[in-house]
Parts: C-alpha cells; sequence; structure tokens
C-alpha cells in the first residue's frame, strides 16, 4: 500500500483561516496529509507531528489560496498592453478578433502564462469563462500547473457586434456538452466543467434554458457575462418589459446554479432578485475602474452583500484590466464604496478579505473544499513573507493584506496539497523562457491579422 505524503508548514506568524470563526492563529502550524488539510493549531501544539516535508513558516502569514471567478487566461496575454484607453466599441470586436487567429500553440502559451502570473501571486482557484478555442491542447497546460480551474465553452446563438462566432442553437448546446465533458475527461479533481453562454443579449432564451438543463444533468454550474449597458437594459424594457435580470429569471436562468460575473447596470431591485433567487456574483472591480463604468458610485457590491447575495471576485482578461492578481480586486473592493459613497464604513477590510477567498470560492460552489483553512478541505495555501518592505510594521494582518501587501510578498503556493511555486518561483515551467515564447507569439499574431494600436509617443 503506498504511504499518502506528508507536508508541515510550522511556526508561522499569522494563519489567517477563514474559518466560521475567522479565527487568526499566532504562531500556528499546518499539517497537510496528501491533498488534504489534517491538522491547524499553536505550533507548540504540533511540535510532535512529523512530516515528510517540513516549511518554515518563520516570518509567513498563511492564508488560504485565493479565488479568482471571472479571467479570461487563453488569448489576452498575446496583446497585453495594446489597446488605447478609449478604444470604445472597437476594443471588444478587436479581442475577438485576434483570439479567433490564435492557434492551439498560442493559446497554450498564453494560458500557461497566465497561470503562472495567477499562481506566483496567490490565486489558486479560477474560471477561464469559455473564450479558450483549443480547450483540448489547453487541458495539458492545466495539468502541468496544477492549478484548481473551471472551463468551458462561450456559446451564443444571436448575432452581436463583437466578432463572437454565431452558432445553431442545437450547435451551441452540443458545443457545452463538448466542453464539459472534455472537462471531465480530464480526470482530475482540479478542473471542472461549467456551461457558458456568452451573455443573455446574444442568447436566445431556447439556448439559456438548455445551458442551465446542462448544467443541471451534470451536476455543475453556468456563468455568463452581465454587464448591461444601456443598449441592452432598453432592449430588455422594450421588447419584454422588465429589466435584464427579471428577464434572466423569467427565462429560468437565475437560480443557484448561476454565477453572473460583473453584475453592473443593475438596480437595487435587480440586487434583490438576484440575492432572493440564490445565484451568485464575481465582480471585477480591477476591470470596472479602467473601463470607467462608474462602479464606485453606482456599482452594487454594498447592496448585494446587504440583500444576502453570495459575491466572489474576479479580475476579467490581462488585456481589459490589465492584471489578474486577484488581491488587488480585494483592495478595491475595500476601497471603492469608502470613496464613491463617501463613507469608510462600506466593505470593511475583512470583508473584502472574504470575497476573495471563502465567499469567492462559494460563488464558485466550492466553499465545501476551498478558501478557507481548515480541516478536511484541499490544501490550497499561499504564505506571504512578511519580512519585506510593504509589510513593515505588521499589527493587524488582515488590514496588511487589503491595503498594503501584494503579489510581490508570495514566497509560496500550494495547491490541492502539492508546491507549485517556492521562494517565489513557479516549479511548473521556465518563466523567463515562457515571457520570451508569448512576447513572439504576440507579434506574430499582430502581424497575421494587421491589428495595431502604436503607442501615441513615439519610440525612437
Amino acid at each position: 500500500m503506498t504511504e499518502v505524503p506528508t507536508l508541515k508548514i510550522d511556526g508561522a506568524r499569522y494563519i489567517v483561516t477563514m474559518d466560521s470563526d475567522r479565527r487568526i492563529v499566532a504562531d500556528g502550524s499546518v499539517v497537510i496529509t496528501g491533498t488534504r488539510i489534517s491538522q491547524v493549531g499553536k505550533s507548540a501544539d504540533l511540535a510532535s507531528i512529523a512530516a515528510d516535508r517540513t516549511i518554515d513558516g518563520t516570518g509567513m502569514v498563511l492564508t488560504p489560496g485565493f479565488v479568482n471567478g471571472h479571467m479570461h487566461i487563453s488569448y489576452a496575454h498575446a496583446a497585453r498592453g495594446l489597446f488605447p484607453d478609449d478604444l470604445g466599441a472597437e476594443y471588444l470586436p478587436n479581442v475577438f478578433r485576434l483570439q479567433a487567429a490564435m492557434t492551439a500553440d498560442d493559446e497554450y502559451a498564453t494560458s500557461m502564462l497566465a497561470i503562472t502570473e495567477l499562481l506566483k501571486y496567490g490565486t489558486t482557484t479560477f474560471i477561464d469563462p469559455g473564450t479558450t478555442t483549443h480547450l483540448g491542447q489547453c487541458l495539458a497546460a492545466y495539468d502541468q500547473a496544477g492549478c484548481r480551474i473551471v472551463v468551458g465553452r462561450n456559446v451564443q446563438d444571436r448575432p452581436n457586434p463583437l466578432n463572437l462566432p454565431v452558432y445553431g442553437t442545437d450547435e451551441a448546446i452540443e458545443a457545452t456538452e463538448e466542453a464539459i465533458a472534455l472537462a471531465e475527461s480530464a480526470n482530475s479533481d482540479l478542473v471542472s466543467g461549467w456551461s457558458m453562454p456568452f451573455a443573455a443579449e446574444f442568447c436566445t432564451p431556447e439556448l439559456l434554458a438548455a445551458c442551465d438543463r446542462i448544467a443541471s444533468d451534470h451536476e455543475t454550474r453556468s456563468t455568463l457575462h452581465f454587464n448591461n449597458g444601456p443598449r441592452w437594459v432598453e432592449e430588455c424594457r422594450r421588447t419584454h418589459g422588465c429589466s435584464p435580470t427579471e428577464y434572466l429569471d423569467r427565462c429560468g436562468v437565475l437560480n443557484p446554479r448561476m454565477t453572473l460575473a460583473h453584475c453592473l447596470g443593475i438596480d437595487t431591485d435587480e440586487a434583490r432578485l438576484i440575492a432572493d433567487r440564490g445565484s451568485a456574483v464575481v465582480m471585477c472591480p480591477t476591470a470596472a475602474v479602467k473601463g470607467g463604468a462608474g462602479t464606485s458610485a453606482n456599482g452594487l457590491l454594498p447592496e448585494l452583500l446587504e440583500f444576502g447575495a453570495t459575491v466572489g471576485l474576479g479580475t476579467d482578461a490581462g488585456n481589459n484590466s490589465n492584471l489578474l492578481e486577484t488581491l488587488r480586486s480585494v483592495y478595491l473592493a475595500a476601497v471603492l464604496y469608502k470613496d464613491g459613497r463617501r463613507d469608510v464604513g462600506m466593505i470593511p477590510a475583512e470583508t473584502a478579505l472574504e470575497l476573495g477567498t471563502i465567499g469567492g470560492a462559494a460563488a464558485l460552489g466550492m466553499d465545501h473544499l476551498t478558501g478557507s483553512i481548515e480541516p478536511g478541505k484541499a490544501a490550497d495555501l499561499v504564505l506571504f513573507d512578511t519580512r519585506r518592505a510593504e509589510w513593515g510594521a505588521l499589527h493587524n494582518p488582515v488590514n496588511s493584506l487589503v491595503y498594503n501587501a501584494d503579489g510581490r510578498s508570495v514566497h509560496t503556493v500550494i495547491v490541492d496539497g502539492k508546491v507549485v511555486v517556492a521562494d517565489h518561483r513557479p516549479l511548473f515551467v521556465d518563466e523567463a523562457s515562457l515571457v520570451e515564447e508569448v512576447q513572439g507569439r504576440g507579434e506574430a499574431l499582430l502581424k497575421r491579422t494587421s491589428v495595431a494600436f502604436p503607442p501615441r509617443w513615439p519610440i525612437v
């Protein structure tokens, strides 16, 4: 019989457990048996526990792995930083034009680079919301990196202005089934498949309902983009006599299987309806502020929480928000509404940290598995080195995590009991070579698509 390996993190300065009591253990240790956390407690109480490998936690803050509930990983890095801020309506059509021209090898490399960045900065669980074309090849990247990931296939069966392919309804249903089956074929507890209709405005009610039915049949979930601009709000009012959220409800898809990404352009009645129906929300403050969405004044994150909705955080794509670090979304969640509402009581640091960990896991239906440091849960853990300048002085680990720490101080990352980042270095890839490869692939992609947005300042 094969012996189950054990790993011990010993003598951490603080363990921010995010358990139901939100305990913070000073001078604590964690024991991992196989893929699961087996013991959490004071270092003195666990001193007699030996392990196959011990990681010295001196000077470290140990947290659960962070959860990013909306992050396009497969294409964005090839064109990162390309687009000017004020491109407006031309932005997404250009994005999806580039994405459609990517080869399987392109997507493998850009996915690996996005995953590398996510893991290095402490995000262990994330959703790629359906824009990966060559999903079969990218499964190898997920396996190599050892990340916990949700995947699927974006489908839409109505014309759209974004250069997204328009499927027949039956074809879109078949593509959804195939993507979930492909994810299931990975035979890994780390890969999940979801239904992923792109957005309600680009999908017929029949397709929305079918995607929900598929999710139910596979005992999984659905997600869609729910970024409601004035045109879609007006169309819903004119054509259906209701708000976009009520429209989802009428289609039968506003239910506990649904995770709504962005959730902008809603009113308080819609926020209450989302909470009442048990749908989850993932807000992407990094993308919202860069896109000038007015989220600090008009975003309803405080109301969604007040009404009892399950809420997590995302960052969106690396050529949209231009960053992937979940902890930056945590920071923005904590500060934006204080400023926009002129009320420092909005979204305390503790609430913001919940959104990036246990709340984010709940928004993905994974809070039974990850998002907190408790015996029986998956060993998805992050060690922050507090001996760096950005951590001094440390008095309250929650305030320091939310307001002054960032991914630069992530020292060690563990996913499902396996160390994937050690001493700030990813163990699954040569990072410098990968960056160089993606640079070359990005330049080649722009050349063959003739997409060009030169810098406004001269490069001489």
